[in-house]
This record gives C-alpha cells, sequence and structure tokens, in this order.
C-alpha cells in the first residue's frame, strides 16, 4: 500500500521527535507493521525522509475518538488557555462546535438505527410467539385427538372382552 510523504512523516514523528510511543504501540494503533515504520525511521535518519510540520493530519482527518477527546479536553481549559491550546493541537475555535456537532449527529443516527433495529426485533417476536401459540394450538388438538383414539381402542376391547365373556 502507497502512503502519502505527509502521513509516514507524521508516523515517524510521533516515535522520534515526540518519542512518547514506541515503534510497536504506533504499529499497533495504526495497523502498519513495525518493519515498515522501522524502515521509514530509517529513510528519515539517512535524510531521505523529511519531517515537515505541516504534514500532520488536518483537523477534519482526525478520527471521531479523538475529535471526542479534544473536545473534552478543551472543556477543562478556562478562556484564557484555550487559544494556546488549539494552536498547540493546530485547531481553530470554529473546529470545537462544528465537531461537536458531528459527534452528535453520529449519536443521534446511531440511536435511530438502534430504536429501529428494536422496533424490527420486538416485532419478530410478537411474530414468533404468534407462532407458537399456533403450534401449540396445534399440538393440543392433536393430543386431544390421540387421547379419543386411545380412549376407543381401549373401549373396543373391552367391550370383545365383554361379549365374549357372556357367550361362554
Amino acid at each position: 500500500m502507497k502512503y502519502s510523504k505527509g502521513f509516514k512523516s507524521s508516523i515517524v514523528r510521533r516515535v522520534v521527535d515526540r518519542g512518547e510511543k514506541s515503534v510497536y504501540q504506533v504499529s499497533k494503533e495504526t495497523g502498519i507493521s513495525a518493519t515498515t515504520i522501522n524502515n521509514w525511521i530509517a529513510k528519515h535518519k539517512a535524510g531521505k525522509l523529511i519531517l515537515d510540520s505541516s504534514d500532520d493530519l488536518t483537523p477534519s482527518q482526525r478520527s471521531p475518538g479523538e475529535k471526542l477527546a479534544l473536545l473534552l479536553e478543551s472543556k477543562t481549559l478556562d478562556d484564557a488557555n484555550r487559544g494556546e491550546w488549539l494552536r498547540r493541537q493546530g485547531l481553530h475555535s470554529e473546529h470545537l462546535p462544528l465537531w461537536e456537532q458531528e459527534l452528535a449527529g453520529m449519536v443521534q443516527d446511531k440511536q435511530n438505527a438502534l430504536k429501529t433495529e428494536n422496533t424490527n426485533l420486538k416485532k419478530e417476536k410478537k411474530q414468533l410467539e404468534r407462532d407458537l401459540r399456533a403450534k401449540e394450538r396445534e399440538l393440543s388438538i392433536k393430543e386431544k385427538a390421540l387421547a379419543d383414539v386411545a380412549v376407543l381402542l381401549t373401549l373396543k376391547k373391552k367391550h370383545r372382552n365383554l361379549f365374549q365373556d357372556e357367550e361362554n
């Protein structure tokens, strides 16, 4: 798979510049093999891969989980510190309300999907219960018919035995 220079740069920067995570951790998070990341690091050290800070992820490229974490973190900051925090994160103040709306929409869509699924499952359950009651009625009728046949056979045998005893 081909990766852009910016993507490679951001992955290498996570390991080399920041030093906050190991190659293995970044590999596990991104799904890129540790060997590939080590190759990129070797290219960086050889001067073939330059880490350009403009290659960072844009705000729109962040995952919903990252957006939520950043939103929550921003809520803990006062207005004086928020501006600096936004610059450090590479964000603008308008990103936060947009992300809030986006995440709220995602939650609403998920809730709607769950409601629809729940409604469908309830309908299916009612239909299965109706089918079960119909089968139980059918089974009950068959059991009664079998009981009646058993009674008739018993009576028929006894009836023969009664007349045989009188004839002898």
